[in-house]
């Protein structure tokens, strides 16, 4: 009875091993699944920190980017601002120009006339050469309604010349390169 009583002890004792071994590999199985699964979304996280780092330097390259745009609008600004100022220096020495132009004419149409010569063309009957139109077109894209402007196209018509000064460049013209055409003498005198 005794050697039966063992027999059933040491076959329990059998299933519970046998037992507890299924348990240990379905747990050691799904332990194995995990660690993969811990590798892979290890692999995965690192792949992430790459991509926010490259996305963070094309960040900091477009921001750079903005910055020299923006570097470039101020220098643009001012440069429109200079070309402004130079335009409208050069509007009033045209002013100013015509001013003494038109009663020198006056005086040399009264002398030609005495000799029985006749008058001078005036200067709005010249060539286009001496219209301040591709000025104002010009100018109007970017500057719109300035005042000198209006003022330009008005005295357009009055046929002052385009550039008083020769080929003489601005500071801004000089740095950009940019030069005034060059006109041939736009008081041309005839006997």
């Amino acid at each position: 009875m005794a050697d039966e009583q063992e027999i059933m002890c040491k076959l329990e004792s059998i299933k519970e091993i046998r037992n507890k071994t299924l348990q240990m590999e379905k747990i050691k199985a799904r332990l194995k699944a995990e660690f993969e699964a811990l590798e892979s979304e290890e692999r995965h996280l690192k792949e992430y920190k790459q991509e926010m780092d490259l996305l963070l330097q094309e960040k900091m390259a477009h921001v750079e980017e903005l910055r020299l745009i923006h570097a470039d609008i101020n220098v643009m600004e001012n440069t429109i601002k200079q070309s402004e100022n130079d335009l409208n220096k050069l509007l009033e020495s045209t002013r100013r120009l015509h001013e003494e132009y038109k009663p020198l004419k006056e005086h040399v149409d009264a002398l030609r006339m005495t000799l029985g010569l006749q008058r001078l063309p005036d200067l709005c009957e010249e060539e286009e050469k001496l219209s301040l139109e591709p000025v104002y077109h010009v100018t109007s894209k970017f500057i719109g309604t300035h005042q000198y402007v209006h003022s330009a196209k008005q005295r357009a018509g009055l046929g002052i010349p385009k550039n008083p000064r020769g080929n003489r460049m601005s500071e801004t013209q000089k740095i950009h390169g940019k030069k005034h055409v060059t006109h041939p003498n736009p008081f041309p005198v005839e006997l």
